[in-house]
């Protein structure tokens, strides 16, 4: 699968790593700017943005039902208040967008309705990304999945059916190039409740490309999600936790996004292959391996015992699994104390 000139592959260890912008601009667009070049430097591959406006994802209303009050950082707020404050200013998208191409960077969003998946179109994104929240509205993912572009689903709310019933989906569309994400929709996440096992068993119950959309703090689980075969990390970015804003507490910035990619990267290196093989560095570790050697003089015709020959190192005697046939046995020739017993 191919998201733009980024190639994301099972049988690969290579990581695609997006750094999520959200409401992190702060309304600045400047910040946003910035934003797109911090997250070059620290080494991601693609910035995400989200694409709503208040009225595009829910309604202004003062009843109880749409006050936040399920534990999270935002508690107390009014769902129109927040998305007001946090949305990223439609006109602003392609400009962010021409900034992400200078640098070298993907740039994709996440669309939250119908009029936002047309808008999207027409700036020719590369990728889309189903929000956790979202993965239940199964028109907006065959509207996403008819564009014929990756999908990325992250499954932060989902049961399994859940799961089965946006696959179905993008599948029912024709569109079969499905990344599905971990999540754990906390804000923050507890680390006990990222569960990366999930990663694997993503992968392998649905025959999918898998990763991981975190939410929790530091670097840790985006490590782990790698070693179990994670290949696309999205991690919240900020340009200074300082400033603040609706995600903040949850978001890395530069220096702390740089060091996540670098130990994801390691972490991919590391993973490598089954191959018992042996490099040519590690055949010459070999030498210091035990071997049999005689440790006191022997002359030819003498009895081998467990006193003239003993396994130690190095390793260019005999293999010691010949020691135990050999004792009793009489020196083919005579041997020096120090010389590899080698017959």
């Amino acid at each position: 699968m191919k998201i733009g000139n980024f190639s994301i592959g099972k049988n690969s260890n290579e990581v695609f790593i997006i750094a999520e912008l959200s409401a992190n601009h702060n309304g600045s667009l400047d910040t946003a700017l910035e934003s797109v070049r911090a997250a070059k430097r620290a080494g991601a591959d693609a910035i995400k943005l989200q694409t709503y406006t208040a009225d595009t994802i829910t309604i202004d209303s003062k009843r109880e039902d749409f006050r936040l009050k399920q534990g999270t950082i935002w508690d107390g707020k009014y769902l129109y208040d927040l998305y007001k404050e946090a949305y990223t200013p439609w006109e602003w998208h392609p400009i962010i967008m021409e900034e992400a191409k200078r640098e070298g960077l993907e740039c994709f969003s996440s669309p939250f309705d119908p009029t936002s998946v047309e808008f999207l179109e027409n700036l020719d994104v590369p990728a889309y990304k189903i929000a956790s929240f979202e993965i239940t509205d199964i028109p907006l993912i065959e509207l996403v999945a008819s564009k014929g572009k990756p999908v990325i689903i992250s499954t932060g709310i989902a049961e399994q059916q859940d799961i089965e019933l946006a696959l179905e989906a993008c599948k029912k569309m024709g569109n079969n190039n499905i990344i599905l994400l971990k999540c754990t929709s906390s804000y923050p996440a507890p680390i006990e409740e990222a569960n990366m096992v999930m990663v694997r068993d993503l992968a392998e119950r649905y025959n999918v490309i898998s990763g991981l959309s975190d939410h929790t703090l530091g670097i840790t689980v985006p490590v782990v999600a790698t070693c179990f075969g994670a290949r696309v990390i999205e991690k919240h970015f900020i340009l200074d936790k300082n400033v603040g804003g609706p995600d903040a507490s949850f978001s890395l910035d530069e220096k702390e996004f740089s060091e996540m990619v670098k130990a994801v990267r390691n972490a991919g290196k590391a993973i490598g292959k089954v191959d018992y093989h042996l490099t040519e560095k590690q055949k010459k570790g070999r030498e210091f391996s035990r071997s049999l050697y005689v440790v006191d003089d022997i002359k030819e015709g003498e009895p081998i015992t467990e006193k003239n020959v003993k396994s130690i190192r190095p390793g260019f005697g005999m293999h010691p699994k010949h020691l135990k046939s050999l004792i009793g046995t009489k020196s083919p020739r005579s041997f020096k104390r120090g010389e590899p017993f080698k017959i």
